[in-house]
């Protein structure tokens, strides 16, 4: 397969060759013929067996490809979403094939090829030997897929080609019923344009009702708490010990740092090109793939250091060393105009370097043998007293959320946390000013606590449901006064309750996320009130104050495309249901979690005790 590639590597380039080949081993894939045992799948998918190794080589690939775009290497966070992601694509593309397998929908060797020839992958629009004047040629594709060359990398689109036809015909199955009557897109077009304008007199229970005016008991409390248990439920906890090994830069490190810029400017004042060295050297990613040409900037936008060396150049100039704070820079000015600069730059960061960052890369190693992926607790503190570090408490970790160390957030370490099994320590973690070593001091799972831990929560429930009770009488009152003929106004301002002027809005884009405002707003007559409206946070009245008509001879002359549009939605909407509706159908079971161990937990494993 290799050798194949290598004989087209002029016409097709590293990108494209990565791009063909995770497309061969996701599409590829022979569901019917997947079976193993669960040591060495990571789960089933619809009753079909997932192996390990291939769903290891989709994760590899994906993540290949995310490294690309991103120009580094993944952080365990974006390692987990990656694994995620691809597991996910998994259950939808095998949920799909059941689908495909069950309507009979297949694509035919014919039906493939015509559609390789109309609609080349996009991998493949912007390939300098398919171009014509700066633009895709269709002849030169062509005949490229029938030259030898071709020839060998056509079997490997095959795949995804044949999933775009089937996916296409069994899309149009289920939207091909999609049929929408005047009627009906009348009736869409005056959600679309029909508007009201609404007085709106609100009562919130919170802030209508009083504290002094309605009594909660223990008994209370308990009841609430026992009637409604999901409202406590609270997730895992993980509480965390550390120790840190700062990575603060020294005046050794700003010296190192001035003395390399220096002997950058003298290179460029020998000859150098100013660009070319800003390509090599500049720490600014943004500016260094363009020779550290700056967009023209002027006062204010820079950094104040930089902005007064940049001002006070001569065009051509290049600057002595300039700290800024984001380290040193070499300054070029290459033209003033209307108070703005053009010019271009060389960051050189004041980092670690040096035998300062060989002492504490040193420091780090030793916690790394020391204290690092084992499973007895007292090895965060042996590596503490041996390096005379200090051991901390992170803040208590919630399963979903991020460490935090004071006010500082650490990556990755919720990830390993809740795999990790109490008294175990981490990985070394790293982050632009420390390095971080962490231990699972213990693990609170998740669930309801006993009502005493929430006592006061639940009963500030129970006194929010008697407020709410409280405020329904309220505004029942409210709506009896209205039936006396008396203006909404007056009859909320007699009760102390707050009104307002709200609209124009129509029903698809209301100012407030209240539906069955919005509902009485476009049903009750303009001119009359409503009853009391009931939603999940506050009580409503209101009253119509004006109601405009959609225009019927607007509809008429834009029916047609109304309607293409409409139907276009309501497809896209149909598929959307349907791909969600058969992603939640499929019976599936996840095997990962005990595959991603720890590594203090596979070390274990390997050398048990």
């Amino acid at each position: 397969m290799m050798q194949v590639f290598r004989s087209i590597a002029g016409k097709v380039a590293a990108a494209v060759f990565a791009v063909l080949m995770l497309l061969f081993l996701w599409t590829s894939v022979d569901w019917s013929q997947i079976r193993g045992g669960p040591r060495t799948t990571v789960g089933t998918i619809n009753g079909v067996d997932i192996p390990n190794r291939t769903f290891q080589q989709l994760v590899q690939n994906e993540s290949q490809s995310r490294q690309r775009q991103l120009g580094r290497a993944l952080t365990a966070e974006e390692s987990e979403q990656t694994r995620d992601g691809v597991w996910d694509e998994l259950i939808q593309q095998q949920s799909l094939d059941r689908e495909f397998r069950a309507r009979g929908i297949t694509a035919s060797p014919t039906e493939i090829r015509q559609q390789m020839d109309e609609n080349p992958i996009p991998e493949f629009l912007s390939r300098p030997e398919f171009q014509t004047d700066n633009k895709f040629d269709l002849g030169k594709y062509r005949r490229w897929l029938r030259s030898s060359g071709g020839a060998q990398v056509v079997p490997l689109l095959d795949p995804q080609y044949r999933d775009q036809i089937r996916q296409s015909k069994l899309l149009r199955v289920v939207t091909g019923d999609i049929v929408l009557s005047n009627a009906a897109l009348w009736q869409t077009w005056q959600d679309l344009h029909e508007t009201a304008t609404i007085t709106l007199a609100t009562i919130t229970p919170a802030t209508a009702i009083p504290d002094t005016a309605v009594t909660v008991t223990e008994a209370d409390g308990q009841a609430y708490y026992q009637g409604h248990p999901e409202r406590f439920k609270q997730p895992a906890i993980a509480y965390l010990s550390y120790v840190e090994i700062l990575r603060i830069t020294d005046a050794s490190d700003s010296t190192l740092a001035l003395a390399r810029v220096q002997a950058l400017r003298k290179e460029i004042k020998q000859g150098a090109p100013f660009a070319e060295v800003a390509k090599r050297e500049s720490a600014d990613s943004a500016t260094a793939a363009k020779g550290g040409e700056l967009e023209p900037f002027g006062r204010g936008a820079m950094d104040p250091a930089f902005e007064r060396a940049a001002f006070s150049l001569p065009p051509g100039t290049v600057s002595e060393p300039v700290l800024s704070a984001f380290g040193y820079h070499l300054i070029q000015v290459e033209s003033r105009a209307g108070g703005k600069l053009h010019a271009r730059h060389i960051l050189i960061p004041v980092e670690l370097a040096g035998q300062h960052r060989d002492v504490v890369d040193a420091r780090a190693d030793s916690l790394e043998s020391i204290g690092a992926n084992q499973t007895q607790p007292e090895a965060l503190d042996s590596a503490a007293a041996r390096l005379g570090l200090r051991v901390g408490a992170a803040n208590p970790l919630q399963e979903g959320s991020r460490v935090q160390v004071g006010l500082q957030v650490i990556p990755d370490a919720a990830l390993w946390a809740f795999r990790a099994k109490a008294g175990e320590t981490s990985g070394i973690i790293e982050v632009s000013w420390a390095y971080f070593l962490f231990r699972l001091d213990s693990l609170k799972p998740a669930g309801v606590p006993p009502f005493a831990v929430v006592r006061d929560a639940a009963m500030g429930e129970a006194l929010l449901e008697k407020k709410r009770e409280a405020a329904r009488e309220l505004g029942q009152q409210l709506a009896q006064r209205l039936g006396t003929g008396t203006r909404l106004e007056q009859a909320a301002a007699a009760l102390h309750l707050p009104t307002r002027q709200i609209g124009p809005f129509t029903r698809v884009n209301p100012p407030f996320p209240a539906p069955r405002v919005v509902g009485a707003s476009f049903g009750v007559p303009a001119g009359q009130t409503s009853g009391l409206v009931e939603e999940e946070t506050a009580f409503y009245v209101l009253a119509v104050v004006k109601r405009e008509s959609a225009d019927t001879a607007e509809f008429r002359k834009e029916l047609d495309t109304f309607r293409a549009r409409q139907i276009t939605l309501a497809r896209q909407d149909r598929v959307r249901n349907y791909l969600q509706a058969l992603k939640a159908s499929a019976k599936v079971t996840d095997r990962r979690k005990s595959i991603y161990q720890t590594e203090a937990q596979a070390q274990a494993a390997q050398h048990p005790s």
